[in-house]
């Protein structure tokens, strides 16, 4: 736990130094693939939670998804934390520090490392990956990571804004993450891990300042579930969330 949190320290201490003299965003999604393509490239930064939620599973727990950057229109320096937090400190994290650049009008390649803890030892990869937007406007993220052990580890994210009035906002998401060996420490097994299905509504009462509420499913597939299954715990699981999505 010390360590967990010493990481998270260094991390948000280095995004710090960057962000005060830097100038104010201008609401960029954080999918977006859209520069300035003006005279200016200013310095600038911004820090978004993307979801900070409370989760119906067991006691309740707390879950965070949350990005900070600075930088200009052809580089950026960008910390991404997603992570979930229980009574019982049964706390699992992602941590990543990455260098972000354009590589087209709508496409964003990331490369640094990145950073796991929870079930077992703190794992520690290096980390390459593409975001963007894709056709009709989904939102894509996928990264390709290795690391300790030799593990190789893949991670896919899409997700879409549907408009349902001027402040109401309806995302559903789906994720995946998938890994080349098993590392049972971990309760990580080969081949696809897990997959995510999510639905969030939210309200927009300002743009940076949005509650929301949805459902969430995750299901273990494969050798993972079948280690869950051995260790007594489950492989499919719904909940419901309400939460908070705020930007600056």
């Amino acid at each position: 736990m010390a360590e967990q949190r010493a990481s998270m320290a260094a991390a948000l201490a280095l995004v710090a130094l960057l962000v005060p003299a830097a100038g104010r965003a201008q609401g960029t999604a954080f999918y977006s693939g859209e520069h300035s393509h003006g005279g200016e490239n200013p310095l600038v930064f911004m820090a978004m939670a993307e979801e900070l939620e409370w989760q119906d599973v067991g006691d309740g727990r707390l879950h965070w998804d949350v990005t900070a950057w600075a930088g200009r229109d052809d580089g950026r320096l960008m910390f991404r934390s997603e992570g979930t937090r229980t009574r019982n400190d049964n706390d699992e994290t992602r941590m990543e520090l990455v260098w972000w650049r354009p590589v087209g009008a709508w496409w964003n390649l990331v490369t640094g490392v990145r950073h796991d803890t929870g079930a077992g030892e703190a794992r520690t990869y290096g980390l390459v990956g593409l975001q963007g937007t894709a056709p009709q406007r989904f939102g894509v993220r996928a990264d390709l990571f290795a690391g300790e052990r030799g593990q190789i580890g893949s991670r896919f994210e899409a997700e879409y804004r549907l408009l349902l009035t001027n402040r109401l906002i309806a995302t559903p998401r789906f994720e995946a993450e998938a890994y080349a060996k098993d590392d049972e420490t971990t309760g990580i097994g080969s081949g696809l891990a897990e997959v995510t299905l999510g639905f969030r509504v939210r309200y927009e009462i300002r743009r940076q300042f949005a509650p929301y509420a949805g459902v969430e499913w995750t299901g273990s597939t494969g050798d993972t579930a079948d280690i869950a299954r051995a260790a007594g715990e489950p492989v499919r699981d719904t909940r419901a969330v309400v939460g908070l999505r705020v930007w600056f």
